[in-house]
């Protein structure tokens, strides 16, 4: 089994600083991409930004110089610094893992639950 559990969602106010957690835990082999999508309330999912396992770097234009993706790989835990942050980044913030386990020994694509992110003006 391969879990995703996120954390540090919550009420920031705009213009402040959040920043979320994805540990990865169970029978794990190896761990390609990861990364973080949002899901606003009544809206479509969308890539925030995703981090190979050498540290490349995507971000989607709407977040680009405020929002900062980074993992720790001997931790198996991925980060998103949320700096000034505003209004419309309120979302379900998501994070994947592209996971090869022990016990499914393919890559797949494996998620988190979720943690709310709300943005106060």
């Amino acid at each position: 089994q391969v879990q995703l559990v996120e954390s540090g969602g919550g009420l920031v106010q705009a213009g402040g600083s959040l920043r979320l957690s994805c540990a990865a835990s169970g029978s794990i082999s190896r761990i390609n991409d990861m990364g973080w999508y949002r899901q606003p309330a009544g809206k479509q999912r969308e890539l925030v930004a995703r981090i190979t396992s050498i540290g490349s770097t995507l971000y989607a234009d709407s977040v680009k110089g405020r929002f900062t993706i980074s993992r720790d790989n001997a931790k198996s835990t991925l980060y998103l610094q949320m700096n000034s942050p505003k209004p419309e980044d309120t979302a379900v913030y998501l994070c994947y893992g592209d996971i090869w386990s022990q016990y499914r020994p393919n890559w797949v694509d494996y998620w988190g639950q979720g943690t709310q992110v709300t943005v106060s003006s």
